[in-house]
């Protein structure tokens, strides 16, 4: 499973812009057809447990498990 730091790692190198910072940092990316992706990034240096990085994986990022690993 990937680390709270690669999320972020990944949401920086695929485009997404860093729009509110707390205890967490929220993210999103605009898509060319108007639909905005949001994702969560903890601040926390641990791994991302795996039922909670297969929901982040799929309904927030919308990508394949090699692009995300590709983007790191």
């Amino acid at each position: 499973m990937p680390t709270w730091k690669e999320l972020k790692r990944f949401c920086e190198n695929d485009g997404w812009e860093c729009y509110k910072s707390t205890d967490h940092d929220f993210y999103r990316k605009i898509m060319a057809d108007g639909r905005i992706k949001r994702t969560k990034v903890s601040r926390g240096s641990g791994e991302v447990h795996a039922h909670m990085w297969r929901e982040i994986l799929k309904n927030q990022l919308q990508v394949s498990e090699k692009y995300f690993n590709d983007m790191i």
